[in-house]
């Protein structure tokens, strides 16, 4: 009798700790949909939105998919430079989203690339020599991530304009740069630091130079965390919008956040072309982060431990 709850208990034991695994893996998968769910959602409908007629977007209730798709304003934005809305064709801003991609496709590379030259080697050197005051440079570069932007707007802007360099993509680069290269020394300083040291110490016996010894052995690898930070440099640039529209005043100098903001007409805002100008804004980092995926997981968790 004892025997026979004994193994009736067991089996209930076994049934809620079976159930209670089912019920985790549940909610697990549900959260994952959930956060997919998110992610898309807007990407989907900005989508739909730009090959939906003007008359469906202002329509109650909504329409979730067109009646009639059209691809008009795709060719708006690289062909004719011309749009339709509430029956009336009119000029746009959309004859220059090709000068706005190139923008920002410059400043974001240009940006990224000075970012990574200069704060890879102070990373380095901050975290593999001992100095005076070095916790307070890197407490310091934390504080500046602190700063907010708008506080900075408008010294910059008369910085800027009396060394003649408004309306210029290099004020952006360089704006851009100062508020990025400190993020890169922060989380680079720690993934060097979590790196043997042991490695290096064997190149410069061998009689290679500091340098070399950084190029060679440190850089390859911590080339998942360069990747990260690299693409997140590029994003910054790439999707920021206050300095540019403060610093930016003709086609020459504008940014893609920009010439989507100025999607309007003289019969109203328009919806659609500003969809489709996200739309095609968002397929460089998304193509960007799809290809570097694997390099920019790694790079985001490994080294945060040591700091």
């Amino acid at each position: 009798m004892n025997m026979q709850l004994s193994n009736q208990s067991l089996h209930l034991h076994l049934l809620r700790y079976r159930l209670g695994k089912y019920a985790i893996r549940i909610l697990m998968y549900a959260s994952a949909a959930l956060v997919v769910l998110e992610t898309i959602a807007p990407l989907a409908w900005m989508f739909i939105s730009s090959i939906s007629e003007g008359r469906e977007l202002l329509s109650m209730p909504p329409r979730w998919l067109p009646e009639r798709p059209t691809l008009e304003r795709y060719e708006s934005l690289f062909i004719t430079g011309r749009v339709s809305l509430l029956g009336a064709t009119t000029s746009s801003p959309a004859g220059t989203m090709l000068r706005g991609l190139y923008n920002s496709l410059l400043i974001a590379g240009v940006t990224t690339a000075v970012c990574l030259m200069f704060g890879l080697l102070t990373s380095y050197a901050t975290a593999r020599f001992r100095f005076v005051g070095r916790q307070a440079f890197l407490f310091g570069i934390l504080a500046l991530q602190m700063l907010p932007a708008i506080a900075t707007v408008i010294p910059l802007f008369f910085i800027f304009r009396m060394i003649g360099l408004v309306d210029s993509p290099l004020s952006l680069i360089i704006t851009y740069s100062g508020f990025t290269i400190t993020y890169i020394v922060w989380v680079m300083t720690g993934y060097i630091r979590s790196l043997p040291i042991e490695l290096e110490e064997a190149a410069l016996i061998d009689g290679a130079t500091r340098l070399g010894a950084f190029l060679r052995i440190t850089a390859p690898l911590a080339l998942p965390g360069i990747v990260a930070v690299g693409i997140l440099s590029f994003l910054t640039a790439w999707n920021e919008f206050l300095f540019a529209l403060i610093l930016s005043h003709s086609l020459g100098s504008k940014t893609l956040p920009v010439i989507i903001s100025e999607f309007s007409t003289q019969f109203g805002l328009d919806y659609g072309m500003i969809m489709t100008g996200g739309v095609i804004a968002s397929l460089p980092p998304v193509l960007l982060a799809l290809f570097f995926q694997r390099y920019l997981v790694q790079g985001l968790t490994a080294g945060s431990v040591k700091g």
